[in-house]
């Protein structure tokens, strides 16, 4: 039988052939299936004629296996330098022009990223409801990333975020039926992490990043018709705007600003604890020479719509400024995001600088909601006329689609949920160079 070094084991271009894998401490046996041998008895020059040619197909076999790895790490050294050298660009200086169609693999791969940061509030969260700490965090913070697998992240959680709500959003507040429970009415909601020395220094970001992620729902969409589904000037719950006609979704702007003081989670509210939290790390960055910063904020469903909201109140607040002037991008990358408020509200966040990238599925529901009728595509005078309703919505920033049904990896499906799902869709970004549905029209 043939040994072969164990780190070869990740190559499917094995895994596939017919061969059954025998793993030891210090080794990896491949042995050929017994159906594979002549019956009858071979003399020792038949069986080194017979043998000799699989050894030459292993090691041709092998042989690729190396350079294969060899490419790969050509190609991922050359991503690195190719953001250290295009950060910007990927963040949205530009708006991503020519870099989604085709799908730029930079751009890809930080969609991915950004994108498992978002799924990382979802499998930390504690849903069970016979859990004393459902609703919380099944983790430590500095030990988040690490308790996921998600090893060599470059980056470390410096708070944790929480929130209270008088709304009612079915799957998104959980509770606990224990009597006795860490919190009764916050909720966990997500996190703020920078970047490490090492990744900002030597890593592949080519700066310094404050990353803000949301939590969202599950899959199932009930929340979706118990939403206030009204929109309130943003000036109304303290958010600093010189417009008032700029109005947001009411049930998003409370979620971000309600808080309980009696509670030690939510005694400051969402947006309070994430304000804060970027202040600092500003301050503690911002001025650093040599280094660039960049704000980053993530968000998935109903988190997509906080992750608008506070990269937003970041820039509206001047938070994204350092003490010399300095200003730091704000870039914001939602998947399966609703719409948040009316067309004076995306006026002001593209006049404020911030950079918003939607990523869709184009049969999901929750992107299209709310403002069913009245929304960006109704025709630019109507819009004027009904900018002063309280339900004239207006979706921000640029727009990535994708078709789960268009997919070779996915089966197709009419079920709502999984266009909403966010594995599905970064199954997607991962699947294909080009996968948007300008590329796919049946």
């Amino acid at each position: 039988m043939a040994t072969v070094p164990s780190h070869y084991l990740r190559l499917p271009h094995l895994i596939n052939q017919n061969y059954s894998l025998s793993l030891k401490p210090h080794s990896t046996r491949i042995t050929f299936p017994a159906s594979s041998w002549p019956a009858r008895a071979m003399s020792k020059t038949e069986e080194e004629a017979s043998i000799s040619p699989r050894l030459e197909q292993e090691n041709f076999e092998l042989t690729t296996a190396e350079e294969d790895i060899r490419r790969r790490d050509r190609e991922e050294t050359k991503e690195s330098k190719s953001l250290k050298d295009t950060w910007r660009k990927i963040q949205g200086e530009d708006n991503w022009a020519g870099l989604m169609d085709p799908m730029d693999p930079v751009l890809r791969s930080e969609l991915i990223r950004y994108g498992e940061m978002a799924q990382a509030c979802y499998d930390a969260f504690d849903f069970d409801p016979f859990s004393r700490y459902c609703g919380s965090c099944r983790f430590t913070r500095r030990h988040l990333f690490e308790s996921l697998g998600i090893l060599d992240s470059g980056y470390e959680v410096a708070r944790y975020l929480y929130a209270t709500s008088n709304i009612n959003l079915p799957n998104f507040f959980s509770k606990s039926r224990w009597s006795k429970v860490w919190s009764k009415n916050a909720n966990w909601m997500g996190y703020v992490a920078v970047s490490d020395d090492e990744e900002a220094t030597h890593g592949r970001l080519g700066r310094r990043d404050i990353a803000i992620a949301w939590r969202g729902t599950v899959t199932r969409l009930e929340w979706i018709a118990d939403l206030k589904d009204y929109l309130k000037p943003v000036s109304g719950n303290g958010i600093r705007c010189p417009d008032p006609a700029v109005k947001v979704e009411s049930g998003f702007l409370d979620l971000y600003t309600d808080k309980d003081t009696s509670c030690k989670f939510s005694k400051f509210s969402a947006r309070e604890q994430v304000l804060t939290e970027v202040k600092r790390l500003v301050e503690r960055y911002g001025d650093e020479e040599g280094e660039d910063l960049s704000i980053t904020v993530t968000g998935h469903s109903l988190g997509g719509a906080l992750a608008v909201l506070s990269g937003y109140d970041v820039a509206e607040m001047g938070l994204n400024r350092t003490r010399k002037g300095k200003v730091i991008p704000v870039t914001v990358f939602t998947y399966g995001g609703p719409r948040v408020g009316n067309i004076r509200f995306k006026e002001r966040i593209e006049k404020l600088g911030v950079k918003v990238l939607r990523v869709v599925n184009e049969h999901d529901v929750v992107a299209k909601s709310p403002g069913l009728f009245l929304n960006e595509r109704a025709p630019h005078a109507l819009m004027k006329l009904a900018g002063g309703l309280p339900w004239c919505y207006c979706h921000v920033g640029e727009k990535l689609p994708l078709d789960h049904q268009n997919s070779p990896f996915l089966k197709p499906t009419v079920d709502l949920s999984t266009a909403h799902n966010l594995e599905a869709l970064l199954h997607l970004l991962d699947g294909r160079q080009d996968l948007s549905v300008s590329k796919r029209k049946r």
